[in-house]
């Protein structure tokens, strides 16, 4: 099996998986620079990065409420 095949068969299996994370860290991203362009305007530039980091935790959070959730 060629590296193409391989990759295509990759996507194939986890679509939605890969869509989910993409859809979380855009909208995250958008969330905190919307927050730091208009709300925080004075905040320092160490507070948006702590708060771009803060991303890690708060997906692995949200899907893993959300798998909670299904489950019950």
């Amino acid at each position: 099996m060629s590296l193409a095949d391989r990759i295509r068969e990759h996507v194939h299996e986890n679509r939605t998986g890969m869509i989910h994370d993409l859809m979380f860290a855009v909208v995250w991203v958008g969330v905190v620079s919307f927050l730091f362009d208009f709300v925080f305007v004075s905040a320092p530039t160490w507070a948006f990065y702590m708060f771009m980091l803060a991303g890690i935790p708060a997906y692995f959070g949200f899907f893993i409420s959300l798998e909670l959730a299904r489950e019950q």
